[in-house]
């Protein structure tokens, strides 16, 4: 079974998922700051004729990166193309998606980190000059085609920005981190969700679901979803906040949010390894996770809520750790 927690599993998922999202800067909840700035990016490339400069969004998943790139190509009026990373694997690959671009358009590389080597090179020339340059045939009877492109906009997004080639970042010419929301945020975010879904949500129900939310849009709409099916069932025609206690209990995400895996996490490092530091290394092994799950998707809100501090020897819970765990932190004296 998989994690309720997981950002990244939504993906996908169902349809419903692109009918919650918003679609214009105006509609988008959270990030103010952010917004106000692309605001003002997008009217200057509107005014001047041109396209959106090419923009990074980083930060941990599930927290709008797909969105927005959706916002920004109906903001400038293109379409938007979809892609993944690891999906180009040859420069073949990505000359055949760059073919398909019109004038204005958004392509969208998710995980812009994990694209191969050799295609970030051919990119480079696309996107700086909407020009693409890729070598045909084996040593000695290889030719170079150059093609042109229309001007277009590339938004790559990533949860690992350091994994970014410097020439690969050099070339975005807008940067923007988006952060975890606020409980107040994602409450309105809820509240958008049970019209668009047709199910209303009390607003006792909506702040426990927020609360527990992780700072992360794409987890209350699912979190929304689960406790949605506990009330149908029960024949509720509205969400209450007992059949989101009782869905939550369920499902075992704790007050602040923490599921099983989170919590298993923070034990190993506290029973297991006397608090840390431990390797990442060793605490994925510990408990069966992969450690690309515990680091982006477990970390960034452990490191966010203060209940681990990341050191160079390794992983440490904090004392907010032990407390959340009620566990009594016993000081080694030598």
């Amino acid at each position: 079974m998989g994690r309720i927690n997981d950002p990244h599993k939504e993906k996908g998922e169902d349809a419903s998922e692109l009918s919650l999202r918003p679609q214009w800067l105006q509609d988008y909840v959270g990030q103010s700051e952010l917004k106000q700035r692309l605001s003002v990016f997008i009217k200057a490339a509107k005014a001047r004729k041109e396209t959106l400069d090419h923009t990074l969004l980083y930060g941990p998943p599930g927290l709008g990166k797909t969105t927005l790139a959706y916002v920004i190509a109906n903001e400038m009026g293109g379409k938007i193309k979809l892609v993944n990373g690891p999906a180009i694997e040859r420069p073949g690959d990505l000359a055949a998606i760059l073919s398909e671009i019109e004038a204005g358009d958004v392509l969208f590389i998710d995980e812009i980190h994990r694209l191969p080597r050799a295609v970030e090179e051919v990119l480079y020339g696309a996107m700086e000059d909407f020009n693409l340059s890729i070598v045909v045939g084996q040593a000695g009877g290889s030719k170079v085609i150059s093609m042109p492109l229309p001007p277009f906009t590339l938004v790559g997004a990533t949860t690992r920005s350091g994994g970014l080639s410097a020439p690969l970042r050099a070339r975005f010419g807008i940067a923007e981190k988006i952060d975890f929301y606020s409980p107040e945020e994602l409450g309105e975010i809820i509240k958008r969700t049970s019209k668009v879904l047709n199910m209303p949500i009390d607003p006792k129900a909506t702040k426990l679901l927020a609360s527990r939310s992780r700072g992360t849009p794409r987890i209350a709409n699912r979190l929304y979803r689960r406790v949605r099916d506990y009330a149908t069932v029960e024949g509720k025609d509205e969400i209450g906040v007992e059949d989101a206690k009782k869905a939550l209990d369920a499902l075992h995400i704790d007050d602040i949010g923490l599921d099983e895996v989170d919590t298993k996490y923070l034990r190993t490092i506290i029973e297991r390894f006397k608090g840390g530091p431990v390797g990442l290394e060793a605490i994925a092994a510990s408990i069966g996770e992969e450690v690309a799950n515990l680091e982006d998707v477990c970390e960034p809100y452990l490191l966010m809520s203060g209940l681990i501090n990341r050191t160079p020897r390794g992983r440490v819970a904090t004392e907010k750790a032990y407390a959340h765990l009620h566990i009594t932190h016993q000081v080694l004296l030598f």
